[in-house]
């Protein structure tokens, strides 16, 4: 092969920066929707192996196949619990119909008889030639599996956790009791040991014989729904239910979920663990020998929760045990579902019910996407010589996933979100071709989230300008060609584009005053700046300081604190660009705004206080991504926050006449401030503790307040009243009087 690189290009001045849409890993291309293509482990889409249609029935599941008479096959249906003959040719027909709603097992004997375990009134029916008798009655409502063993014995998983071993019509015994909910798998190893997969605590169990059984491993998911043998002696097993149930420890009585979506109640399993096998470790006998009671050292009960949808977790993995029990988790999945596994020699294939997804995992934890046939659920495989069948749900079918590339197929990407309305640029693919083979790309565009009329058609197949509609999303197909034998492999697919540039979003304004130290006293020790600082000297002798030829002078206490405005913001812009803030100022009454501060990168401007007087303020904030946006499309975004009130200046407090009695005071003080109403106000007599007072209106609320004290007692002597009162600001004005 050679690698060839495929450009189409467009001339783009949309925007300032060309962001680019790229897709090259097995995690990017997996969300997308394949059609007769395969994705491998290491992000490469290439033709899939030949996937044909054999049945398509008019049923919503085929629950089991198995292998008929020559090249033909048996599947059971639900929920009309059908049994279909498929034959070569895609020829099909109705071989029997149950007397029950599901069939969810089939098995064929040494002889190419059927049998088939219906649900949910459980039966076992033998089946020769269309004519069906009853073989078995377990005595269950669900039959899960149905296994032969190599000697004509046949086993079947049912509800209640047993398993059957029917040896005749009408003969059987339980060969095992795991004390689970329900037995819904059964296969054998190399050495025809038999396996049984178990719910809701997912147990993988090997019977060594009747009433004797190993635990192989016992998963955190909730069901071990499928396991294969491999040449080497090592298990394979599905294990599922991570999304749809919670096994806490706490008791609950409602239902759990069940295989094939059948609810069921749930239950409490008491596993008695004998000496002996306490010892052996994972070797657990349900059932006591009666020649020889069992000695118990322990009693587990295992607690199922109720139904419960957990986000975030595991839905589904799959396990190798080894030869030595030692056991490895080969893939984990949060997103998909695995049903079923299969040994198809160097490797194992297994499916999903991501549009019933058919992949291939080899042992060294390699995972390819085989095929994909776009129904709701792969939920059974089928070895058939070189191929696989695949049955599905949504609807029931079989397909044959043969050798060889297929001709032809597609791969849809998932759509992509520009965030806005762009102009597409150029797709770029890394293309190995092969004789013969070719990849066509097209694209289709559209302003909704999915695909729908209102989108534009599938492009001509592109060999030069993406020809799709400026529009939000996007979307890209590609169309290969197989050679002979051979596929072209694409491994790397990108589109470059440029959004329309969405202005920036000025979210909120923040105007907030505190207040800085500006002078303190040298031997006082440095105070935080919202604090006020004040240091008074005092001599042993009471002298304030040195005397001076002057006289001895008055000490000044200077304003501890003036204050600072500080003007913060918060914004964004949608496609992320760097921005650039203009702030502007204008009083109340005034007409036109002032520019405070221009070409500013951080989000707050600080500001003396008192640069501003008294009064109303608006503030503006003016953000744009100038500076990563040529001027023709640069963009703006702007804010105008609350009206801010700035009020610097205190009350003026005028106190009245002072009226004395013999044992009280009374005393009027006028309170006017020129900006902010009054809030409250208080006194102080003679230095000590502030004692709120009233207005005489009763309500302190106004710019102007006439003030009541009322002094009661009041001891005889001289005494210094000073009255204080706040405005809204938070201004304190005073006023002192003297009363003899």
């Amino acid at each position: 092969m050679k690698c060839a690189f495929v450009f189409f290009a467009a001339v783009c001045s949309f925007g300032a920066s060309t962001t680019a849409w790229e897709m090259n890993t097995y995690s990017d291309f997996l969300r997308g929707k394949f059609q007769g293509l395969s994705l491998s482990r290491d992000g490469r889409l290439m033709l899939a192996p030949k996937l044909d249609t054999l049945f398509a029935s008019d049923q919503p599941a085929v629950w089991s196949v198995v292998r008929g008479p020559g090249s033909s096959f048996y599947a059971a249906t639900g929920h009309r619990g059908k049994v279909y003959l498929v034959e070569s040719g895609a020829k099909s027909s109705v071989y029997w119909s149950s007397p029950q709603p599901e069939i969810f097992a089939l098995a064929v004997d040494a002889s190419g008889v059927l049998y088939a375990g219906t649900s949910p009134d459980g039966k076992i029916f033998r089946i020769e030639n269309g004519k069906a008798t009853e073989y078995f009655d377990p005595k269950a409502k669900y039959i899960w599996a149905l296994q032969f063993d190599s000697k004509g014995t046949l086993y079947a998983g049912v509800e209640g956790g047993k398993v059957l071993r029917i040896t005749a019509a009408g003969k059987g015994e339980v060969f095992y009791e795991t004390g689970q909910a329900h037995v819904v798998s059964l296969a054998f190893d190399t050495q025809g040991r038999l396996l049984a997969g178990t719910e809701p605590n997912g147990i993988l169990y090997r019977i060594i014989e009747k009433d004797k059984a190993f635990v192989l491993y016992d998963s955190s998911l909730p069901e071990i729904r499928s396991m294969t043998s491999t040449a080497d002696g090592s298990i394979y097993a599905v294990a599922l239910g991570g999304s749809l149930a919670n096994r806490g420890s706490g008791w609950t009585t409602p239902v759990s979920a069940s295989p094939g979506g059948i609810q069921v109640p749930t239950t409490t399993t008491t596993i008695t663990v004998t000496e002996d096998s306490a010892q052996a470790g994972l070797e657990v006998k349900p059932k006591a020998d009666t020649n020889k009671p069992a000695q118990p050292v322990a009693q587990v009960t295992a607690q199922i929760s109720p139904a419960l949808d957990v986000s975030g977790v595991e839905k589904s993995a799959i396990y190798r045990i080894h030869p030595d029990n030692t056991v490895e988790t080969l893939w984990s999945s949060k997103e998909e579902n695995a049903y079923d596994i299969l040994n198809v020699g160097d490797y194992v294939v297994f499916s999903t019910d991501t549009q019933g997804r058919i992949y291939r995992l080899s042992a060294d934890r390699k995972v390819t996407l085989l095929a994909q046939t776009n129904e709701g659920e792969a939920v059974r495989l089928l070895r058939d010589g070189t191929s696989v069948i695949a049955a599905t749900s949504n609807l029931g079918k079989l397909y044959r996933l043969g050798d060889g590339f297929s001709t032809s197929g597609s791969y849809e990407a998932p759509v992509h979100d520009s965030n806005s309305v762009a102009r597409w640029g150029r797709l770029q693919a890394r293309v190995d071709t092969c004789t013969g083979c070719s990849v066509s790309f097209r694209t289709r565009s559209g302003n909704s989230a999915r695909p729908d009329k209102t989108w534009s058609d599938w492009s001509a197949p592109a060999n030069g300008n993406v020809s799709s509609p400026n529009a939000r999303y996007i979307q890209w197909k590609a169309e290969f060609t197989g050679g002979s034998g051979t596929s072209p492999i694409v491994d790397n697919v990108n589109i470059a584009y440029l959004p329309q540039n969405t202005p920036p979003v000025v979210k909120s304004i923040t105007v907030l005053s505190q207040a800085v130290a500006t002078s303190q006293s040298k031997t006082a020790a440095p105070q935080a700046p919202s604090q006020a600082a004040y240091s008074i000297t005092v001599t042993d002798t009471g002298d304030a300081g040195p005397a001076t030829s002057a006289g001895t002078p008055s000490q000044t206490l200077n304003r501890a604190t003036s204050q600072q405005l500080s003007v913060s913001w918060q914004a964004e812009d949608p496609d992320g660009d760097k921005l650039v803030f203009s702030v502007y100022f204008r009083g109340e009454g005034e007409r036109e705004w002032k520019l405070l501060k221009a070409n500013l990168q951080e989000n707050i401007v600080v500001l003396d206080g008192d640069v501003l007087a008294d009064g109303r303020y608006y503030f503006r904030v003016v953000a744009s991504d100038r500076l990563v946006n040529p001027p023709s499309t640069a963009r703006t975004g702007e804010l105008i926050g609350i009206p801010v009130l700035i009020d610097n200046t205190p009350p003026l407090l005028t106190a009245g006449e002072p009226r004395r009695n013999v044992t009280s005071l009374e005393l009027d003080v006028e309170a006017v401030d020129a900006t902010s109403p009054l809030r409250r106000a208080e006194y102080s007599l003679d230095a000590g503790p502030w004692t709120p007072i009233e207005a005489a209106d009763g309500l302190i609320d106004s710019l102007r307040e006439t003030l009541q004290v009322r002094i009661d007692p009041l001891p005889a002597g001289e005494h210094l009243i000073v009255v204080r009162a706040y405005d809204a600001a938070g201004n304190a004005g005073l006023t002192k009087v003297v009363v003899r």
